[in-house]
């Protein structure tokens, strides 16, 4: 029997439910720097790391400036938030099956590491995962796929599948050459999942748990 593939997890969006905190720091966080970016473009981004997300919103020049003064101030926004934040339900569910049917699991999350362990608190899940990566780990994150190129390298080497919620983890796995599956709870569209290279597209985690035997991580 071929070896199970390697379950890499993204953490926002797709296992904690984080995504409008993050939309609403960083929105508050350009404001401070008189940037009024709608919340609604914002959002958009959501998933792309924050060494990108400045750049992408405002543009180079933003970036050369003000992008460090701004990802400080959205870490500040954030902490004001953190609080708040929730396991997405039937998330520690879906890890807890993945290792019963034998799959590594990797969360690679490109959330900053005091907010990583967070999460792995939260979610209850440092004694499951195999392996976690965070935006520490990387010079460049989702889009770019150092991030699960990092999850590769931390279980045995084999075949893997990409799980997020955002067109920017798809992406980032496609440029990884592994295949993804997609989760609607960051907000994006099943057709935007699937352009972006997702296959199947669940609307939960719920949903892709009961659906396991659907995706690349079903049974051999």
């Amino acid at each position: 029997m071929p070896d199970l593939p390697a379950a890499i997890l993204d953490v926002d969006g797709t296992l904690v439910d984080t995504v409008y905190h993050h939309a609403l720091a960083w929105h508050r966080a350009l404001r401070r720097s008189e940037l009024d970016v709608p919340v609604w473009r914002v959002h958009r981004h959501i998933g792309m790391g924050g060494d990108q997300m400045v750049a992408a919103l405002c543009g180079q020049e933003v970036e050369r400036d003000r992008g460090d003064a701004i990802r400080e101030a959205e870490s500040e926004e954030y902490d004001n938030l953190i609080g708040e934040v929730r396991p997405l339900p039937g998330a520690r569910e879906l890890v807890e099956e993945l290792k019963r049917r034998g799959h590594a699991v990797v969360l690679a999350s490109s959330a900053k590491a005091g907010e990583l362990d967070h999460y792995l608190d939260l979610l209850a899940v440092r004694e499951l995962a195999d392996a976690w990566t965070s935006s520490a780990d990387v010079e460049a994150t989702k889009p770019d796929p150092d991030l699960v190129q990092q999850a590769l390298g931390r279980v045995p080497e084999g075949s893997a599948v990409m799980v997020g919620d955002s067109v920017w983890d798809c992406e980032a796995a496609g440029r990884a050459s592994i295949p993804s599956v997609g989760l609607l709870t960051g907000g994006f569209s099943e057709g935007e999942l699937r352009d972006a290279g997702a296959d199947p597209v669940f609307p939960s985690v719920d949903d892709l748990h009961r659906g396991l035997d659907r995706t690349p991580l079903g049974s051999l």
